[in-house]
């Protein structure tokens, strides 16, 4: 058994009114935090900004400073538990840090992480972050610092013991504990068989061999009646500018969050299941590095959204380590324009339109997807074949070849 690293087991908590509130408590110290240590951090920024020769610095080791001294004056701040005050101030300065360096090495603005921004009361998602002191499980329940104890629903058993929980509310209410726990590789029989796996919206995943071809699901499209009709309700009951929200409002609001939650829950099934399928019966798994952000202003963004192929290329690189299986993520420039048979690049792009990939030097013929899955084979260094069209010894086979 190998170490894999770490990951996320996610369970539903069954919160009693009285752990509820104080949940809530918690969070609003939480937040004001957060909030605080923005308008630090601006002010810093105008500072440095206006007297570039008297440069002041606002990183972790000047919040923490700040928060002692909060706690010390504020008693309302020191009544809560310190280990979630602590955190906030970790990933705020995580998300300053990330911010900045994108600034730095001055990419797009559509390609930055924002700086970040206040929490406001009635936006913001309760989240709570707490380290092994601040947490423990006691005969199957939750108990967090400040006295709060929950009720996990144990849907599966941990495989170690956590390291760190996180305590949240999603957008429809639930409230959840996500621990982060240390795993071991689970390692699956060697089949001697490569994949080559390229993304598209016609097709979720496109492979070397028509068995692990996954097909679009359209669980979007097959809920979008329902999403419009919750969608006109919401608008029609859209509260004024500075009045509270009726109850209609909310309700059609929590209507319209569960439907959406069920989609998300339905294509990650879906590309789990996929993935697993896939590393089960492959050695090694060359799939493109596709980011499909640049779909969205394209007229195939709700089509792109829905086959959700960023998630399912995640979910296979996750099931991947988890078994012990190589995957190779190849750069998706020119692979629809390569010949997977002679390595011969076309003068032009193909236009969407056109299915059939035909080289003009070998004169191969093939489905335009499927060439370019066999493309990631090759860039990958998995082509079972020679340039003289004779296997090397030891090499994998694509399954079906």
């Amino acid at each position: 058994m190998y170490r894999a690293g770490h990951a996320r087991y996610t369970y539903r908590l069954r919160v009693s009114s009285t752990a509820r509130t104080l949940l809530l408590a918690e969070w609003n110290r939480c937040r004001w935090i957060w909030n605080e240590a923005v308008s630090k951090s601006r002010a810093v920024h105008a500072h440095n900004r206006a007297n570039p020769d008297d440069k002041v610095t606002c990183g972790p080791a000047q919040l923490d400073k700040m928060l002692t001294e909060a706690r010390a004056k504020t008693p309302w701040l020191a009544e809560g538990a310190s280990v979630p005050q602590q955190q906030i101030i970790r990933d705020f300065a995580k998300s300053r840090s990330k911010a900045l360096k994108d600034i730095e090495k001055r990419l797009p603005m559509r390609q930055r992480a924002g700086m970040p921004r206040h929490k406001k009361k009635r936006e913001a998602l309760p989240t709570l972050n707490y380290t092994q002191r601040g947490f423990r499980l006691k005969h199957g329940r939750l108990q967090l610092a400040g006295g709060i104890t929950l009720t996990v629903v144990w849907s599966r058993a941990l495989p170690a013991a956590p390291s760190s929980v996180r305590v949240y509310r999603d957008a429809v209410g639930h409230w959840c504990a996500s621990f982060v726990v240390a795993t071991e590789v689970q390692p699956l029989p060697a089949t001697g068989r490569v994949l080559g796996v390229d993304g598209g919206v016609k097709e979720t995943a496109t492979t070397t061999t028509d068995a692990h071809d996954l097909p679009h699901p359209q669980h979007g499209r097959k809920a979008q009646a329902k999403l419009t009709r919750y969608d006109r309700m919401m608008a029609r009951r859209k509260p004024k500018k500075a009045e509270a929200a009726s109850k209609g409002y909310r309700e059609a609001k929590k209507w319209r969050a569960n439907a959406y939650a069920k989609i998300t829950r339905q294509r990650q099934d879906t590309g789990r299941k996929w993935a697993k399928k896939v590393v089960r019966d492959h050695d090694a798994i060359a799939v493109e590095d596709f980011r499909p952000k640049f779909l969205a202003k394209t007229t195939m963004a709700r089509k792109a959204a829905d086959a959700a192929i960023g998630a399912t290329k995640t979910a296979l690189i996750e099931m991947g380590r988890k078994h012990g299986r190589v995957v190779h993520l190849v750069h998706p420039a020119h692979t629809t324009m390569d010949c997977a048979s002679c390595g011969v690049r076309t003068k032009h792009a193909l236009p969407l339109s056109e299915r059939t990939y035909t080289c003009t030097a070998c004169g191969a013929v093939s489905p335009r997807d499927k060439n370019s899955a066999r493309v990631m084979l090759v860039r990958a260094g998995l082509n079972p074949a020679g340039v003289e069209g004779i296997r090397p010894a030891g090499a994998l086979l694509p399954e079906g070849a």
